[in-house]
């Protein structure tokens, strides 16, 4: 972990911009892997639609979070953003949040501002914590952590309830305060996205979700960012994916109609491992 911390660090600092899709189960992290992208981005709101089936309403708990994390650490060695929501609490929750998600594998772990029970960063409805309980919680995280390579993502949503300058001036706070990176969710135009960079410095992030509230922004006009998100990217493939073969066997009483929908079996078979598990077993058989 600590070689995966050290590589994200590096990359965050001294670019080029990272872009990391959304896993929410080790599966999905593994063809994160497999199609050759750098790093994963642990979604809770991924966890709480597909673990839960609910919507990302802060309804996952630490202990369920930090069960995913280290079930896909074991699954790659990809360096692990990971979704810390709120921080399960107030700044000493925040302080048990990044312990216990540290030694599950995470090499980043992101705090948001929102006021519990919090909801998606596209959503309306959203409550804010003061930002001043903000920066105590962005202290707890950065002087919890027992490996320094660990990056302190600080989030803030206030830029649907208190304009993108109320935004910025929070962001900068938690700067201040020591996050190493900072995440100014749901910026409405293409220039308010070009501002963040422009406005505060550092490592930013950006994060792209198909009909959120975030314009899309081809990747090479992103200068001054350090990670570009697509959280729920994989997801919402599947989701269409598994739509369309459900309903092509309900239609049809086959899977012929959908067959080029389905990965093969031999297929599937290596993405979960199963020649590495073979070969475990014969070295441990009995003769």
């Amino acid at each position: 972990m600590s070689d995966t911390r050290k590589t994200l660090r590096a990359r965050v600092t001294d670019g080029p911009l990272l872009v990391v899709p959304g896993a929410a189960n080790a599966l999905t992290a593994r063809l994160i892997a497999e199609v050759g992208f750098e790093a994963v981005y642990v979604t809770g709101a991924g966890i709480a639609n597909t673990f839960l089936g609910t919507p990302d309403i802060g309804l996952v708990t630490l202990s369920e979070l930090t069960a995913h994390v280290a079930a896909i650490r074991e699954a790659v060695s990809l360096p692990l953003i990971v979704d810390g929501d709120t921080g399960f609490g107030n700044a000493i929750g925040v302080r048990r949040a990044i312990r216990e998600l540290e030694r599950a594998g995470a090499d980043a772990v992101q705090l948001e501002d929102q006021r519990f029970p919090k909801r998606c960063g596209h959503f309306g409805g959203k409550e804010l914590i003061g930002s001043a309980e903000m920066v105590q919680k962005v202290r707890s995280a950065v002087e919890a952590r027992t490996d320094d390579d660990l990056l302190i993502i600080a989030r803030t949503d206030a830029r649907a309830g208190e304009g993108f300058e109320g935004a910025l001036e929070r962001a900068a706070a938690y700067q201040e305060a020591g996050a190493d990176v900072i995440f100014l969710e749901a910026p409405q135009t293409v220039e308010e996205i070009h501002e963040i960079p422009r406005k505060l410095g550092g490592p930013q992030v950006i994060n792209f979700v198909e009909g959120g509230r975030t314009p899309m922004v081809p990747l090479d006009q992103l200068d001054g960012f350090a990670i570009a998100l697509f959280a729920n990217a994989p997801l919402q493939g599947a989701v269409k994916g598994t739509l369309r073969v459900l309903e092509g066997l309900r239609d049809t009483g086959s899977l012929a109609s959908v067959a080029g929908d389905l990965t093969g079996w031999q297929e599937r078979q290596r993405l979960v491992g199963k020649p590495f598990y073979d070969d475990l077993e014969k070295r441990y058989s009995v003769e």
